[in-house]
């Protein structure tokens, strides 16, 4: 059944990614129609969490930025399967890195990377960094139950170079990679939820304590690598702009749980410059703490 179920979906997506550019922004905006309008896709969520993090602003205001969230969070999702196709040219015109002589000069520090982003803008498009750098890059990633569409997944994200590494094999593998001297980047969302009792630390996020992601920062501190903040921002419908930020080059010097702290503080700042572009549908603060003060 689920090879049965690949096979007739997979022809579809195919079409999809070779649409012209403007036929597929097209098609983007009748499935946002569908999506929006008519399923109403996580609309109760979507609002209580522009609700939540945006109290500040009108119920008008907040309703602005929850259509056109709807509309891109379509464009990108649909620009994931643009991937399958895609060229390397089309590709870098696309998604532009502002400042990577940035990263190139943490490359030359000799020690592997810890790449934190966030499910911003276009995170999937952020496999085009494997076409500029020089190290091996590799990127955390949950499993699809389908192994045809979880292999579909991972020939997407490796479309330029990198390498997936499945969430449950992650500290060995990178571990090995370290032992075997191969330097990396490794890309962590770490922005949504963890489980709340796994949950190592809280820290305040658009206004509110909540559990943070700290798998990121303790592979970076047991294995000594560095740390940069990976900024995406939308310029227009189908371009973006990456612009690297430095969280630490000497872990070792920073207090326990401070990388993740600079992390999600640097992702906050991002939502409050353009909040229509963040991914509203996840349940981000369904573990509250305390309002932050």
């Amino acid at each position: 059944m689920q090879l049965l179920l690949f096979i007739l979906i997979y022809p579809i997506l195919w079409i999809i990614s070779i649409l012209p550019f403007p036929v597929f922004y097209l098609f983007s905006d009748f499935v946002c129609f569908l999506t929006y309008r008519v399923i109403g896709y996580r609309k109760k969520v979507v609002r209580n969490n522009i609700k939540l993090a945006l109290p500040h602003l009108s119920d008008k205001e907040r309703l602005a930025i929850e259509r056109k969230f709807y509309s891109h969070m379509c464009d990108m999702f649909l620009e994931m399967i643009k991937t399958i196709t895609i060229s390397k040219k089309e590709m870098q015109k696309r998604f532009v890195f502002k400042n990577i002589e940035l990263f190139h000069e943490y490359e030359k520090k000799n020690k592997s990377i810890v790449l934190f982003y966030a499910h911003y803008a276009s995170w999937e498009w952020s496999i085009a960094l494997g076409t500029h750098i020089s190290f091996k890059g590799f990127g955390i990633y949950k499993k699809i139950r389908n192994p045809y569409f979880n292999k579909l997944v991972k020939d997407i994200r490796s479309h330029f170079d990198a390498v997936l590494i499945d969430t449950k094999s992650t500290t060995k593998t990178v571990t090995e990679n370290q032992q075997n001297g191969i330097l990396g980047v490794y890309g962590f969302i770490s922005d949504q939820t963890p489980a709340k009792q796994r949950a190592k630390h809280w820290d305040s996020f658009m206004g509110y304590e909540v559990p943070i992601h700290t798998g990121g920062e303790s592979l970076a501190r047991n294995l000594d690598m560095n740390v940069l903040y990976m900024k995406v921002s939308k310029v227009k419908r189908g371009y973006y702009e990456a612009t690297f930020i430095p969280i630490t080059d000497n872990i070792k010097t920073e207090p326990e749980f401070a990388v993740s702290s600079k992390f999600i503080k640097e992702v906050e700042k991002q939502i409050y410059e353009a909040p229509e572009f963040y991914f509203w549908t996840h349940k981000r603060w369904k573990h509250i703490k305390e309002k932050a003060q």
